[in-house]
């Protein structure tokens, strides 16, 4: 829904931003502080470059500046008596945890000269997908797409498991399937044991002849998104009559290291809410049922809920709540960065 006008003047509830920066470019919302479902959007394409100083605080200026103006103006329409103001900001990000340097030294003052902001939250994409999914309450969220990453807290503190990219972790997530169904294919070209013939014509109906295999992935860039790609290939494979048992095996083992993360950063005291958020969830019952399983196995005492929002709609929550004085989520150096507030 795209929010009225407001045109009683500077004593009005301030707008807020919320910003989602990610692989597939930058997502800006604009809401009502005291009503965050209110919202209108825009989004770029382009991802924000990340340089030897880290995710690029310039080429992310260069993006929301004129994004953010233009959200204002329309919200602010040709008949406001005041411009419309921006009482606080909340951007998450992909690798802003261990890549954010230059953005927590230069977006402060830069968003105060621009956008006269004063209070600005500067969170990890994990943070902002906790807070979509399940606001401001204590529990645990697991999101998973091409990596995977759990993170729960107690509101004293965060438990972060996993999220280590996808030569060192990110286990159970979509490049994790992907790489352990491609290697099954491989082991049965090879005729070793453990292989899968069905994922095997699979691999040599998207990718081509199994031996070039390591030429067309190595060298990539992007191999990450390369190996997810076939997760879904996985998921057809474990579900298509009669059922291949290593793909369905891949599935159990992956849906195991996902409960594992869960467990790992559950509030150990009391009823804990998990919530799961991310494309990897998309599909559907091969990967779910038996992650339903791990789960109940390995977190007893958790309740599974509904994801409430995607990481937009958690950057979006996390501004009104610094607007309004209401942040309950416990701030971090690096997954939850709340600036000292800037003087006028």
């Amino acid at each position: 829904m795209r929010p009225s006008p407001r045109t009683t003047g500077p004593a009005a509830t301030p707008w807020v931003l919320g910003v989602d920066s990610g692989g597939s470019g930058l997502r800006v919302a604009l809401a009502d502080a005291s009503d965050p479902r209110r919202v209108t959007a825009t989004a770029s394409r382009e991802p924000v470059r990340t340089g030897p100083a880290g995710i690029d605080a310039a080429h992310l200026l260069d993006q929301l500046l004129p994004m953010a103006r233009t959200l204002l103006d329309e919200a602010a329409g040709p008949d406001a008596a005041f411009p419309a103001t921006i009482g606080a900001v909340a951007i998450g990000a992909a690798g802003m945890a261990t890549l954010g340097d230059d953005l927590r030294a230069r977006l402060p003052e830069a968003l105060r000269s621009a956008l006269g902001v004063r209070r600005l939250a500067l969170a990890a994409d994990a943070v902002t997908a906790y807070a979509g999914a399940l606001g401001l309450r204590p529990g645990a969220v697991v999101a998973a797409g091409t990596g995977m990453i759990a993170l729960g807290t107690d509101l004293a503190g965060w438990r972060r498991a996993d999220g280590w990219g996808h030569l060192l972790g990110d286990c159970g997530g979509g490049a994790w399937i992907g790489r352990a169904g491609l290697e099954a294919a491989l082991r049965a070209h090879d005729g070793r044991g453990g292989g899968s013939p069905a994922l095997l014509a699979r691999v040599e109906a998207v990718f081509g002849p199994a031996p070039e295999l390591p030429g067309l992935l190595y060298p990539r860039t992007d191999r990450p998104a390369v190996l997810a790609s076939f997760a879904p290939e996985v998921a057809r494979c474990a579900t298509a009559a009669p059922g291949d048992p290593v793909a369905a095996a891949i599935l159990r083992e992956a849906a195991g290291h996902i409960a594992d993360a869960a467990a790992a950063v559950c509030p150990p005291s009391g009823e804990c809410e998990v919530a799961l958020t991310g494309g990897l969830f998309t599909m559907g019952d091969p990967l779910l049922v038996p992650l339903r399983a791990a789960l109940d196995e390995r977190l007893p005492h958790a309740r599974a809920v509904p994801a409430a929002g995607d990481p937009l709609a958690g950057a979006v929550r996390i501004a009104a709540a610094l607007a309004t004085d209401g942040l309950r989520l416990p701030a971090d150096g690096r997954l939850l960065h709340v600036p000292t507030e800037q003087g006028s």
